[in-house]
């Protein structure tokens, strides 16, 4: 087994970092530089920037963010929300970004995917797949933060991804993103087991032994974590001396508690559970 890679995953509105519940419902955590910084320092393998409303409104608005965090971090960077043409991705990774994720643009051109690839090379570009889980047991491809149905299948789609040339695939599972309830081990079994890219978990983990099971039962190349991450940094060192009121729902910060369902968690704090389930980590 590789090394498995543990990703956090930073959601942009604005300048703030936000965090939701199927990707709805955002709330003001902070600002995303002092969380990056930290993560940075404490041994993550990659961070990963999403601008959650970027197709919703047709922008792409992290390059600011992303100039200013790689000039003081230096691990790859993957750059999310509405990278829509070449010069879009061209931009983001001048910006200082080393990867970047599409969803709604591929959904729309899948050989924009080609494209991609071929002019920034497969291990540049990152699929994200958005999935629900119909009525019917099948797992669907949703856009916009989960709110469009895109027509396909997913296991068919993450096939089609990688045969168009993506180098990995961040799968999402809408329905347990932010609540905790762990990941969806099916969804994630079944697209690691459709392609031969690595596959990069996403959506529900409430503490460090969900990762494991994504990675055992799951199948995962790496995890991108948000909540477990985000909420031990708030109690840890972050002070809030900004004004937030520009962008989100700031009441969840004021107010300073961490949801019931997930146990805050440091990277130091996964890292050691992986290695007591002799699961492989940089460190």
């Amino acid at each position: 087994m590789k090394n498995i890679r543990i990703i956090p995953r930073l959601d942009i509105k604005g300048p703030n970092l936000v965090k939701g519940i199927h990707l709805e419902g955002l709330r003001v955590l902070g600002k995303p530089e002092d969380f990056a910084r930290c993560y940075y320092e404490n041994g993550a393998d990659e961070l990963f920037f999403q601008d959650t409303v970027a197709s919703l409104y047709d922008r792409n608005s992290l390059q600011d963010i992303i100039t200013k965090t790689a000039k003081e971090i230096f691990i790859p960077l993957t750059v999310g929300g509405g990278l829509r043409t070449i010069d879009d991705i061209r931009n983001v990774l001048r910006a200082g970004a080393d990867k970047v994720a599409i969803n709604t643009a591929a959904v729309k051109n899948p050989y924009f995917i080609r494209e991609a690839s071929l002019k920034f090379g497969s291990s540049t570009i990152v699929v994200a797949i958005e999935a629900i889980k119909g009525s019917d047991g099948r797992y669907l491809a949703f856009t916009d933060n989960g709110r469009e149905y895109s027509g396909l299948e997913v296991v068919s789609w993450a096939r089609k991804v990688e045969e168009l040339g993506a180098g990995e695939i961040v799968i999402t599972s809408v329905d347990k993103e932010g609540t905790g309830e762990g990941y969806d081990l099916d969804l994630i079994r079944l697209v690691s087991e459709s392609v031969t890219v690595p596959v990069i978990a996403h959506g529900g983990a409430s503490c460090p032994e969900n990762i494991v099971q994504a990675i055992r039962y799951g199948k995962a190349d790496a995890v991108a974590i948000a909540s477990i991450l985000h909420y031990s940094v708030m109690k840890s060192f972050v002070t809030y001396s900004c004004d937030y009121r520009e962008e989100g729902n700031t009441t969840f910060l004021n107010a300073g508690k961490i949801p019931k369902m997930i146990k805050p968690s440091s990277l130091s704090d996964i890292r050691a559970v992986l290695i007591k389930e002799n699961i492989p980590t940089r460190f």
